[in-house]
């Protein structure tokens, strides 16, 4: 092709560079796609190979059997042949159809997986094992006629065990007609020494394909210059690096380092509602992700549970304020499996799970949920996402279902019990409340009556007062205080009282959208539209309010603080705390939407995010606060930080990219190219080049000057046939290598005015400046077996060159040994976000690792560390969910498959342990060892749970149903909750 390239310059001479070169892209995409159609016949001609292998083996008993037993051996060795080959009538015309068949079922599945392929192989096997041992048993033939067409494969049945050498046989059920046929065949030697010919060359051209069939995701060429793995049926072809002499020789283990979550920036209020509290151990506890945070605000110090496997929904204090339970929804792991809907009760001093309450009786989350108060906590009531909205009370420590009942189609916003009256739960939302009285295993329903009152759309929330009334609020700001009455209700008709209104109390502009009762018997509430928190006395009289300011977003939860503070969770994900002297002070914010965009600080402890919400934030990674944010004109998507440290370019999602100043965030610089997404940035190592990858499969280059403040452009790499989702710079500015959306790997020749470099060859022994690309021969083990090639979303080198880091669309993040060139490389794999992981980067000093989630928001900072020896004495031994209660250093990760004997008990502990800064753990790394045996089945969640295994993100808690769409948030519309 290089010379049809250059004949091809000499006649168009006079024609452009940008045509020529556009010329040949084209003629390098038909070259790339007619050596897909070969893999595709190589593959065809494999599987027929492999069919013919196993039909060589039965001849060869044949040949055995002939000079052993005589012909009665041979008619049905060749018999079984056919059975095992997929004829049926006559030998000819079946073996004839099997090939074709053979060849159109390769051909119409050739980009099929390395998993199916595999389990190809040994049913092969068993079939060879079978025939072989029917041959030594010589099984009857019985001829019986059929009703079935002659066209009908043969039927193949198994003796019973007493038939002869109680060995069991088959017995081939077929026409007389077809006997006679085979007869008359058997009786030609000539044919049957043509078959025996044909086989033999059969096995020579099988030894041809030996390595393809031995290798199925990867192949190596027999000259070793490269090697060839296949995503989606395509081919990837890397070239293998000079310094290596043998590949077979190279071996991939797992790394030293890992991981421990140090910090999880951000909080989920935007669509959950009650989910901040403060602990009597000064903390504050609340959740983002699958993570519950229990912060303390004074020492800056995060403790974490870590025991969920999907989004954390909501979450209810125990009357002793130690326990605490947590709800969460459903999930998928990565194999397509459901993950159960559950409830979590554990301890927030220990961390240590207690029980795990609903594994098959939850659907879709867990909506809400309360501790009972007036018996001390026993018992646990539960309402779930299903339509019909399952409300479940349980005994918690004995972990039984003590009652069930249907409440509505409507929404559920709040359950609660009543806090003297132990046999009263009351449940409101969507245009109604419930008193329901609860007497053994059965629920009774008594709906509140409004009356003379306006009905309101929503019933938001509710408390209690210290006679016993009940107070509601709801979407038309009013607040409504019910009373039992003492009316004796007619024989049958229910239970004795009846809640009705007694009072009617207007309270805020908008909704009543949260209610918190104080210790000292007064009552805060929270207003939607108006945003203002009230104190109300004892008799319900305002005394004091302020308004959150606009920024910060509505109300969502609120909570009483220390002394005379409170706090406010809001709808733009912050955490306030507040005084009606003093005002308003963050503690915890994060983003509101969809995030990708991540950048690290060269030498600093900085480290910056952007997201759909047109918010860029640097954070401190030190002191774990943010330092600035700013609202940019567009979603944000990439960002990379000039090697002076002094700005960084924020691509966007309309191909603007910004150049902020790190330091002041003004803007710097404003450019276009293409109306695209932009996917990366990326500054050359000197600062003197920027690549800009986009959606519309370009690469725009521009030379940098001033320490990151002027731009010019310097020109454009066109040759992908897919949106670039990858690039690295070598360390002497000329070279780029990119990935893109098909899975390419292209070099750039910058120099030479951004041409793409025809001979890829040449470039694999470049040492590239940083490693980002998720294909390359260096990285290429990190992909998992059967992959679509959208499974990885980011990779990142450590500086140090030792580790890679690997965001994945199953929620994980992983740890591999840099370089990863061996296929099914095992990993350090970690626990914390709830959707798709988007992104990862390591800090400059390689101390810590940063990821982001797409969906569920969260910033997580892991420290590096190298692994620790653990104390014998804390050790964790396996528990099991059907035991109650769980020992009390639970939070034990019990694999499905026992570790290898090999493995030491304290290295299995470490591997399982799932608890963050728990005081009677020393490793508490969440690390699940991903073994490269394809046998080894991936490790369970936490507590040895076979119902929940691996989650995957499938936006479950952000998709929002039929009904849940009338329950809009505040930001939209001011007589309505948010999303629960």
């Amino acid at each position: 092709m290089d010379g049809f390239a250059g004949s091809l310059d000499d006649s168009i001479s006079a024609a452009s560079t940008s045509d020529v070169q556009d010329r040949l892209s084209a003629l390098e995409l038909r070259v790339q796609q007619q050596e897909d159609e070969i893999t595709v016949l190589k593959a065809a001609l494999a599987n027929v190979l492999r069919r013919l292998t196993i039909t060589e083996d039965n001849v060869a008993s044949v040949k055995k059997l002939l000079t052993n037993k005589g012909q009665p051996s041979l008619r049905e060795a060749i018999s079984m042949s056919c059975i095992t080959n997929g004829s049926s009538v006559s030998r000819k015309p079946a073996h004839t159809s099997s090939v074709s068949i053979a060849r159109k079922e390769t051909l119409s599945s050739a980009a099929k997986s390395g998993t199916e392929k595999k389990k190809e192989k040994p049913q092969g096997q068993r079939e060879k094992k079978e025939e072989s041992h029917s041959n030594d048993q010589s099984p009857q033939i019985r001829a019986s006629p059929s009703p079935q067409p002659s066209s009908q494969p043969l039927q193949i049945h198994r003796q019973t065990p007493e038939s002869k050498n109680s060995t069991p046989t088959k017995s081939i059920k077929r026409p007389l007609t077809n006997e006679k046929s085979h007869n008359s065949w058997e009786n030609s030697d000539d044919t049957r020494n043509k078959l025996l010919r044909t086989v033999t060359t059969s096995k020579l051209i099988s030894k041809v394909i030996k390595n393809t069939d031995k290798h199925k995701d990867v192949i190596v060429n027999q000259e070793g210059e490269y090697i060839k793995m296949f995503m989606r049926g395509r081919p990837i072809t890397m070239f293998i690096p000079s310094d290596v002499d043998n590949y077979d020789d190279i071996r991939t283990e797992l790394p030293p380092e890992k991981l421990k979550l140090e910090w999880a920036y951000g909080y989920r209020g935007k669509d959950c509602r009650a989910n901040v509290y403060l602990l009597p151990t000064g903390e504050i506890v609340y959740f983002i992700a699958s993570v519950v945070v229990l912060f303390n605000y004074e020492e800056r110090t995060q403790r974490h549970y870590l025991g969920h496997t999907d989004c954390v929904k909501c979450l209810a204090i125990h009357p002793d304020k130690i326990r605490i339970a947590t709800g969460q929804i459903a999930g998928v792991d990565k194999d397509g499996r459901p993950l159960q809907p559950h409830v979590r009760v554990w301890d927030s001093v220990s961390l240590c799970t207690q029980q795990i309450i609903g594994l098959g009786t939850f659907e879709r989350g867990v909506g809400c949920l309360d501790f009972s108060k007036a018996d001390s906590g026993v018992h646990l009531c539960v309402i779930d996402d299903s339509n019909e909205h399952m409300l479940t009370v349980w005994d918690w420590q004995k972990k039984s279902k003590t009652a069930e009942i249907k409440t509505t189609n409507e929404v559920v916003l709040t359950v609660e019990f009543h806090p003297t009256d132990a046999n009263t739960i009351i449940t409101c939302g969507k245009s109604h409340i419930f008193f329901w009285t609860w007497s053994g295993n059965s629920l009774t329903r008594k709906q509140g009556i409004f009356g003379k009152y306006e009905k309101p759309k929503f019933v938001q929330c509710l408390a209690f007062l210290g006679n016993g009334d009940v107070l509601t609020g709801d979407s038309g700001g009013v607040m409504l205080i019910w009373s039992k009455t003492a009316v004796e209700p007619a024989p049958g008709k229910g239970p004795k009282g009846v809640y009705q209104i007694s009072k009617q109390i207007k309270a805020h502009d908008g909704s009543v959208f949260t209610l918190c009762q104080m210790r000292n018997g007064m009552l805060l509430t929270g207003g939607g539209k108006d945003r203002k928190i009230i104190l109300w006395d004892h008799d319900l009289n305002p005394e004091r309010e302020i308004e959150v300011p606009d920024h910060y977003g509505t109300i969502r939860a609120v909570a009483e603080g220390k002394a005379d503070q409170f706090l406010v969770g809001t709808s733009r994900n912050f955490i306030l705390r507040a005084t009606f002297n003093d005002g308003f002070q963050i503690e915890v914010q994060g983003h509101t939407d969809e995030l990708w965009g991540l950048a690290t600080h060269p030498f600093k402890d900085l480290l910056l995010t952007c997201a759909q919400d047109r918010q860029v934030c640097m954070w401190n990674s030190a002191e774990h606060r943010l330092e600035w944010t700013r609202l940019v004109d567009e979603p944000g998507h990439c960002a990379d930080f000039h090697p002076s440290g002094t700005v960084v370019a924020i691509g966007t999602h309309s191909g603007r990219w910004f150049v902020l100043d790190a330091e002041t965030r003004d803007l710097v610089s404003i450019h276009t190219d293409g109306n695209e997404q932009l996917s990366v940035m990326r500054y050359s190592i000197d600062g003197t080049f920027l690549a800009v990858g986009s959606h519309d499969n370009f690469i725009y280059l521009y030379v940098v000057s001033e320490n990151g403040r002027k731009y010019s452009r310097y020109g454009k790499c066109t040759g992908h046939s897919s949106y670039i989702t990858h690039l690295d710079w070598s360390p002497d500015n000329k070279h780029i290598m990119s990935n893109s959306g098909d899975y390419e790997i292209l070099y750039w020749n910058i120099q030479d005015g951004c041409k793409l470099i025809r001979n890829r060859s040449e470039c694999k022994d470049i040492d590239w400046t940083t490693y980002t690309c998720v294909l390359g021969f260096q990285v290429f083990g990190v992909w998992p077996e059967g992959s679509d090639g959208t499974d990885i979303n980011a990779l990142v080198r450590s500086h140090n060159r030792k580790v890679i880091a690997v965001a994945d669309d199953f929620c994980k993040v992983h740890l591999f040994q840099y370089p990863c060139s061996k296929a099914k490389a095992p990993s350090h794999k970690y626990s914390a976000h709830s959707s798709h992981v988007t992104n990862v980067s390591f800090t400059h000093n390689d101390s810590h690792l940063i990821s982001t989630g797409g969906k569920d928001m969260s910033i997580i900072q892991w420290k590096l560390m190298e692994k620790l020896p653990l104390p014998q004495n804390d050790i964790v031994a396996d528990s099991s969910l059907s035991r109650a209660p769980i020992s009390s250093s639970e939070s034990v990760l019990q694999s499905s498959a026992s570790p290898p004997p090999s493995q030491s008990l304290q290295e299995t502990a470490e591997e399982e342990s799932r608890v963050s800064n728990s005081p009677t753990l020393l490793e508490n790394s969440l690390d699940q060892t991903v073994e490269p045996s394809e046998d080894h089945n991936e490790e369970q969640s936490e507590d040895g749970s076979e119902d929940l295994g691996e989650p995957v993100y499938e936006e479950p808690a952000h998709e929002v149903s039929e009904q849940q769409m009338e329950v809009l948030s505040e930001d939209q519309q001011d007589d309505a909750p948010p999303l629960l």
